[in-house]
């Protein structure tokens, strides 16, 4: 489009005419802004200014890609809707440094009697942005220069060490320092449940506890926005350098990632300066010698860091500070457990959900159905599920190498091991396995009919049941589905033979490479258990409402 249309025209028409010029351009944004800020790596920001009012009329932050509609679009917003306290007019004339935009304008602003004209220099603007420029150049960097290749390198270490695959993020561990103004930092990790990936280290444990109690009591947001910028804590945490903004961040797992594709991000949060996004020389080799201590202990101490309770661990670690402190010095820090602090945070997260069920049993005294607990939030969304057989030689290798197995005493007849195959992410893997411990083991499998009254259509219901009676649902298949009947009727047949002994198989690698066809190193958790009826179950024919109900 070459020209505005005729009703454009004719409401710019009617805005006043003002005797003034405005400078007009469009300038790469790359050193004017933060680089916290994506939108703005690669982008161009295009500015009107009033020469006579000496006020910026309109201002736009947009991709460099994007065509000369741009500024014109730009334009019409400084006439229209300009920023305060400028109000909407019209200009008598409007200056431009680029002969194509001044071409280009010409024609699209034809009728509206304004002048386009051009000027090799635009005083105002370059004046605007030398400002920009100031104003970027005395920001520090995000970490300082000379332990920047240090800090990195440390960051990338320890997200391959992935110190979350044994540490919740309620098992504190304790790194005294005595340097740099610390004298403790106490360390919280982040990612075992495969959503954010990252370390805080609090400079105190006060601190950590506020916000956690804030966190529990799911407060407002603007409580929660309090909580956290009253943290005291240095932090890194890591991102993805090619997310897709318009994924869902639920089918996302960073550490499916190859480390390529990881980017470190450094920072603090404090009471008084809020969160910071850059790092003074201090903080630097205080965060860098914090990371080598948890580096060292994690790896050393594996073993007894994966058991179900964590252990009392103190250790007393050496480490030589890198040359870029101007000092080889090697100094000796003290690093521990903190189990009785892990049960005070447990304490307040169970409390939190006792008061949560009296306040739900209050409510819903009358409503019978929640007697029986179905969960729908236990086994991953995303998660990809299958029925499938392991062939009785491969099992007794798989039994030894998954990282959890619940045993039974099982017949092994027919070919193999009937199973209900779950893959996900590891993180979400672990908590899976977590949860069914936590419930007393597996009980049973059991696939439950229900039906959507207002669909007309039937599904058998996926249902894994634990030890101490509550119920996950990992998978709602239509009856509909000639594949489904299929593989159930293979299901119940291969189960028989077994004299209702199968399997449940917990798979990591949702994202990776063995999506959909996870290998026996992937698969981290074998449960052997019962095929239960419906009879046994005793839920009944469930019913679609706005979620499966009891009939």
């Amino acid at each position: 489009m070459s020209a505005l249309n005729q009703s454009t025209r004719r409401r710019l028409s009617n805005l006043h005419q003002t005797p003034s010029v405005w400078e007009g351009d469009r300038r790469p944004i790359s050193g004017l802004t933060d680089d916290d800020f994506e939108d703005n790596r690669g982008g161009e920001c295009i500015v009107w200014v009033d020469g006579v009012e000496g006020v910026v009329r309109g201002m736009e932050v947009v991709p460099s890609e994007m065509g000369p509609e741009a500024i014109v679009r730009t334009l019409l917003k400084a006439m229209e809707h300009p920023q305060s306290p400028a109000t909407p007019a019209r200009p008598q004339k409007i200056v431009v440094r680029d002969r194509e935009i001044q071409f280009y304008l010409r024609g699209v602003l034809q009728d509206l009697d304004i002048a386009v004209e051009y000027a090799p220099e635009l005083p105002l603007i370059d004046e605007l942005f030398r400002g920009f420029q100031q104003m970027a150049s005395g920001r520090p960097p995000k970490i300082p220069p000379k332990y920047a290749d240090l800090l990195m390198e440390k960051s990338y270490q320890i997200w391959e060490a992935a110190p979350w695959e044994v540490l919740a993020d309620h098992q504190i561990i304790s790194i005294t320092l005595n340097q740099w103004d610390i004298e403790t930092l106490y360390v919280a990790v982040m990612g075992m449940m495969g959503m954010e990936y990252g370390l805080l280290f609090y400079r105190s444990l006060d601190s950590l506890k506020r916000f956690r109690a804030a966190a529990i009591a799911e407060e407002s947001f603007e409580q929660m926005e309090e909580a956290f910028l009253g943290q005291d804590c240095l932090f890194i945490t890591f991102e993805s350098l090619s997310e897709d903004e318009d994924a869902d961040d639920e089918e996302i797992d960073y550490a499916d990632l190859p480390v390529s594709e990881i980017q470190p991000n450094f920072g603090t949060i404090n009471p008084f300066e809020g969160m910071r996004p850059f790092l003074y020389e201090e903080e630097a080799i205080a965060l860098y010698v914090a990371i080598e201590a948890l580096q060292k202990f994690v790896q050393g101490s594996a073993r007894q860091l994966s058991a179900e309770t964590l252990p009392k661990i103190n250790k007393r670690l050496r480490i030589t500070l890198p040359e870029e402190t101007g000092s080889q010095e090697t100094i000796s820090i003290q690093v521990s457990t903190l189990p009785e602090f892990e049960a005070e945070l447990l304490q307040m997260m169970e409390s939190a959900e006792f008061d949560d069920e009296d306040y739900d049993d209050d409510d819903d005294d009358d409503d019978e159905d929640l007697s029986v607990p179905l969960r729908e939030d236990v086994v991953p969304k995303d998660a990809l599920k299958s029925l499938d057989i392991i062939p009785w030689e491969k099992m007794a290798s798989l039994r030894k190498s998954v990282d959890y197995y619940q045993h039974q005493d099982v017949k092994e007849a027919g070919e193999g091991m009937p199973v209900v195959l779950i893959q996900t992410t590891l993180p979400k893997g672990k908590a899976l396995i977590e949860q069914i411990k936590a419930d007393g083991g597996l009980k049973g499998i059991c696939f439950n009919p229900g039906e959507d009254p207002f669909a007309d259509e039937n599904y058998d219901l996926g249902i894994l049941q634990a030890e101490n009676g509550n119920m996950y649902l990992f998978g709602e298949f239509s009856q509909d589905d000639a594949l489904h009947l299929v593989a159930k009727k293979k299901w119940d047949q291969r189960c028989k033979k077994t004299q209702g002994y199968c399997g449940l198989i917990i798979a990591k690698g949702l994202t990776g490479a063995a999506r959909g066809n996870p290998q026996p190193k992937d698969m981290i958790a074998l449960f052997e258990t019962r095929s239960l009826s419906v009879k046994e179950l005793g839920l009944g024919l469930l019913q679609l409402m706005s979620h499966f109900d009891f009939e």
